[in-house]
């Protein structure tokens, strides 16, 4: 528990995500909007912005969670990629609103 907040914690270098559990994260988002453009590993492979097939997207966060933004927090409906402080603040204060 963290500031009133219960949370479960995943490392998904030790536990991958599956194909079918990236896509219920994105909840029918685009791939895009939860993959690490600007990590290492997407210049080394020469991944760019918009010429990348969704499937393929899908496949390389699969296979290599340095391709996910993190951290990862779901929160009800609500997922959130990558460390926002405005929009993680909003989401557990609804949390703790309703706990």
């Amino acid at each position: 528990m963290q500031k009133g907040v219960a949370f479960q914690e995943r490392e998904l270098f030790q536990q991958r995500l599956t194909e079918a559990e990236i896509r219920a994260l994105l909840r029918g988002r685009p791939a895009a909007e939860g993959f690490a453009w600007k990590s290492p590993t997407a210049r080394a492979l020469g991944v760019v912005a918009g010429q990348v097939p969704e499937e393929e997207l899908i496949r390389l966060m699969q296979e290599n969670p340095t391709l996910i933004r993190r951290p990862v927090l779901e929160v009800g409906e609500r997922v959130l990629f990558g460390h926002d402080v405005r929009q993680w603040e909003e989401a557990l204060t609804r949390v703790q609103g309703a706990g």
